[in-house]
């Protein structure tokens, strides 16, 4: 952009506008002295949020789940929060159990796809950006009957809601590359189906959901009613 502007001036204007754009270039760098830190911190960013949001991948709203929306208001939440505050360590403390959640399901992912040899693959299958369309899914109808089929013979999801859409793009993945059947027969074998037992004690998420949905609209009507959480339990300790 500076070099085509400079040509311009030097063409149409007066050679001082030239200068005086080349000085602003020299001022203000366009990438950090270390660019492969600038990329990275960028990647990174954008690979939290497909981690953090859409289990829907077409939602933008991040409402069709309860998980995408009790997630996505509490980052919201939280950047409206004093950083510090009571009331921000609370949120901090929810936002890590979800993201830890699904966490603990990719890595699931993982180990699977890394015993059937993906092992520097594994990462890129299992990407799955907002911008994935349904559309472009080679075997919509076998996928999602697989989906149904691992989410209810094996314990790969810590959840009883139906398995995020996401997964659908994944499998869809591995059924173009004919290793869908190996797939299922491992998680069959690494994560059979918990009792019923196992399922109380280990389906965090589906315990605290309403309890994170809960807390978020009350933290929303405080904001609303200009109540500082703060405050409220300052008032309490004296």
């Amino acid at each position: 952009m500076g070099s085509t502007f400079s040509q311009f001036c030097m063409r149409c204007c007066c050679c001082c506008c030239a200068a005086e754009e080349d000085d602003n270039d020299e001022k203000q760098a366009l990438l950090p002295p270390d660019p492969l830190e600038y990329f990275d911190r960028e990647v990174q960013k954008r690979r939290d949020q497909e981690t953090n949001l859409w289990s829907e991948p077409g939602d933008p709203s991040h409402s069709e789940r309860d998980d995408d929306r009790a997630l996505y208001g509490l980052l919201q939440a939280r950047g409206k929060t004093r950083t510090g505050s009571t009331r921000f360590r609370r949120l901090s403390v929810d936002i890590e159990a979800l993201r830890d959640t699904r966490r603990e399901v990719r890595d699931k992912w993982k180990t699977i796809l890394e015993n059937l040899g993906f092992m520097a693959e594994a990462d890129s299958l299992l990407t799955v950006s907002a911008t994935a369309s349904s559309d472009r899914m080679r075997n919509a109808a076998a996928a999602r009957t697989m989906l149904h089929t691992l989410s209810s013979e094996t314990s790969l999801f810590e959840s009883r809601e139906p398995p995020p859409e996401r997964y659908l793009f994944i499998l869809d993945r591995l059924i173009y590359l004919d290793v869908a059947d190996d797939f299922l027969a491992k998680a069959r074998r690494f994560y059979p189906p918990r009792d019923s037992d196992e399922e109380e004690e280990g389906s965090g998420l589906s315990i605290n959901l309403p309890l994170l949905l809960a807390r978020m609209e009350a933290g929303v009507k405080r904001g609303a009613d200009g109540v500082d959480e703060d405050d409220e339990e300052s008032e309490r300790e004296y």
